[in-house]
């Protein structure tokens, strides 16, 4: 979807109305590791990059779109559980899920520069361009200076007043927060100003049934091109779709 034409689905939620609220149709698709367990899903360039869980099975991948194969990717530790990732400043950020680390690499290299300690758990992660934002399962969302990690801002997220707790992975998209509410099929836009969701996606049914297995997790991965095209996978999925907002 062009940016301008997603500006302008969210107008009415820009000028004050209640939430808009959409569903994603797929209008592409793509082979996706179904081994898989997607934590954090971001374009480098044109680069589809890719952070996997589970203890002794998580990585950084980067991946060929076409055939959804890795063409490098590094191993972690069996004591890691690797969550959210993106790149900022030359940086590649990776967090952990309950370790209190955060992994940071030379982006283009993927050379290893340091680990850092963190307060939180470790969950989703994306960038405004100068900061890291993160969440951590709660309703909060962490505004994170990339170079002396110290906190800049807590973000309370809420939906007409209400709390919206489980937010996970994040994509910075048209100024706006997208997070996707873990064990859910929705995704929410934030206003990164006042936390206030301006819009809600419905991503039910993007994988079909006859595409499941007893291994297939939630949906889980969120990425935006540099042409603004929206991508969304889920933890063991077997496709990346390429999708458009239809109003409801």
């Amino acid at each position: 979807m062009k940016k301008i034409c997603l500006l302008l689905l969210l107008l009415p939620a820009l000028m004050g109305a209640s939430p808009v609220s959409y569903r994603a149709v797929a209008v592409r698709e793509y082979p996706h590791d179904p081994t898989a367990y997607t934590q954090g899903l971001f374009f480098k360039g044109d680069t589809l990059c890719e952070s996997t869980g589970q203890y002794g099975e998580s990585s950084f991948r980067m991946v060929d779109l076409r055939s959804g194969k890795p063409f490098r990717k590094l191993n972690f530790a069996r004591k890691y559980f690797v969550e959210g990732s993106v790149a900022l400043g030359g940086s590649l950020f990776i967090l952990t899920w309950m370790n209190r680390v955060i992994f940071e690499y030379e982006a283009g290299s993927l050379k290893y520069l340091s680990t850092r300690a963190y307060p939180y758990e470790g969950w989703g992660l994306c960038t405004d361009g100068s900061s890291l934002v993160a969440s951590d399962g709660s309703s909060k969302l962490y505004f994170i200076n990339p170079s002396g990690f110290k906190l800049e801002k807590v973000l309370e997220v809420s939906l007409e007043g209400r709390p919206v707790r489980f937010l996970n992975e994040l994509e910075w998209i048209d100024g706006r927060i997208w997070a996707n509410v873990y064990t859910t099929d929705l995704i929410v836009v934030i206003d990164p100003e006042n936390g206030e969701v301006e819009a809600t996606v419905d991503c039910g049914g993007l994988l079909p049934q006859k595409l499941r297995t007893s291994s297939t997790d939630v949906l889980n991965g969120i990425a935006v091109s540099d042409g603004g095209a929206i991508y969304l996978t889920g933890k063991n999925w077997p496709r990346l779709y390429e999708v458009e907002l239809e109003k409801l």
